[in-house]
């Protein structure tokens, strides 16, 4: 019994190594392919481009730095220029939320952390803090060159709810 229980092992294992083999580049030599390298754009080219997916979910602040809601979507043209963002308002984890759809250019991007005074425990000193909970705005350090800190639209949270309500066109 133990004998056909290594014969098994060895003749699986020899079937595993077959197979890793198999998967290794053979060497086609004057005959292969350009390098995928040399068709791809170096990370350098994109330098101060935002990745859409760390846009999406990003707070939306209003001028006086209260926050009104969170961007839920980018649209964009069959051109691949993003035209409208879609700001979600109210309701609670997606939950009854007011979606608002408005145009790009309306939108402005902000990388510092919006900074607040808001009253201590004490309530006789007050202390600047930002919305991330770090150190006051004056003290942080660099952005993140990937993505933007918070939006600015101009609308209280009440104004965006009365906007017409955003919803995904079905076919």
């Amino acid at each position: 019994m133990l004998i056909k229980s290594i014969v098994a092992g060895v003749a699986g294992s020899a079937l595993l190594a077959t197979v890793a083999f198999a998967q290794a580049p053979a060497d086609k030599g004057d005959k292969m392919a350009p390098a995928a390298s040399t068709t791809a754009t170096s990370t350098t080219s994109y330098k101060g481009d935002w990745r859409a997916s760390k846009v999406v979910g990003l707070s939306v602040y209003n001028d006086s730095n209260e926050s009104v809601g969170s961007i839920n979507d980018l649209l964009m043209d069959k051109d691949g220029a993003i035209k409208v963002v879609v700001i979600g308002v109210g309701g609670f984890l997606g939950v009854g939320e007011h979606l608002v759809a408005v145009p790009l250019d309306k939108v402005k991007f902000v990388n510092e952390p919006v900074a607040y005074t808001g009253a201590s425990n004490t309530g006789s000193t007050t202390k600047s803090t930002t919305t991330t909970g770090a150190a006051p705005a004056a003290a942080t350090s660099k952005s993140n060159p990937w993505y933007p800190d918070h939006a600015v639209f101009s609308a209280t949270k009440d104004e965006l709810k009365a906007m017409p309500e955003f919803k995904y066109a079905t076919e």
